[in-house]
């Protein structure tokens, strides 16, 4: 997954983006209120992970602004990112107010890094419409274990061909857009050009005869991954 997080705490921050890296997340962070809100403009996401607490500016004398706000205005531009709120306000107020804000779920500090990447995974299945195990043909994406598997055998990918084919099973059957593909698999500072992405496919392609499974161009509108029949 492509994950925003947005915490201004650097020892939490520095845990989590290790953690989520471990697992095979990419992960964007933003420490301050306006650059949670230019990330989540330019750049799409599977999930956000949202700290309400947040300086308005890097100046440590700026004061403090809501993550409320940048969820607010997400949500009034129609984008419908899964998000999951952390934060040590753990009233019950504070809570409906996230909730009400369009928030998907909400987890209070000190929490378990175990316990967010459930609740992520469980967002992820509940707005994508996808299930923790997918079988296409030969090919299955189990997703806890964030390994694929070719018949028994484990299916061991780059880095980049596993981002592209976990994008073409959330979920299988999905006609996936080359821009859809480089934004997620692009750096905020650094675009996959069409050449790299094309790159990745053919390899992928060259992993998958017998597999019952193949990768279909539809000119104009991007890849789709279904049985080879």
């Amino acid at each position: 997954m492509r994950i925003l997080l947005v915490e201004d705490d650097v020892v939490l921050r520095d845990v989590m983006v290790r953690s989520l890296g471990d697992a095979g997340h990419r992960v964007d962070v933003a420490e301050t209120l306006e650059q949670a809100e230019h990330y989540w403009l330019v750049q799409p996401f599977d999930a956000v992970l949202l700290d309400l607490n947040l300086p308005l500016t890097d100046h440590p004398l700026s004061g403090l602004g809501s993550g409320l706000k940048a969820l607010r205005n997400a949500r009034a531009r129609g984008d419908r990112t899964p998000v999951l709120i952390l934060t040590a306000r753990n009233r019950t107020d504070e809570r409906i107010a996230g909730l009400d804000a369009g928030a998907d779920d909400y987890i209070g500090k000190p929490f378990e890094l175990a316990e967010v990447e459930a609740r992520l995974r469980a967002l992820v299945r509940r707005t994508q419409g996808t299930d923790d195990r997918v079988e296409v043909g030969m090919l299955t994406l189990d997703r806890k274990a964030r390994r694929f598997l070719l018949g028994p055998q484990p299916l061991d990918l780059p880095a980049r061909e596993f981002e592209v084919l976990w994008e073409l099973m959330t979920p299988p059957g999905r006609v996936v857009s080359k821009r859809s593909l480089s934004s997620k698999l692009s750096d905020v500072d650094e675009w996959l050009g069409d050449n790299a992405l094309e790159a990745f496919i053919s390899r992928l392609r060259k992993r998958l005869p017998g597999s019952g499974v193949r990768i279909r161009t539809l000119r104009g509108l991007g890849y789709v991954l279904e049985p080879d029949q």
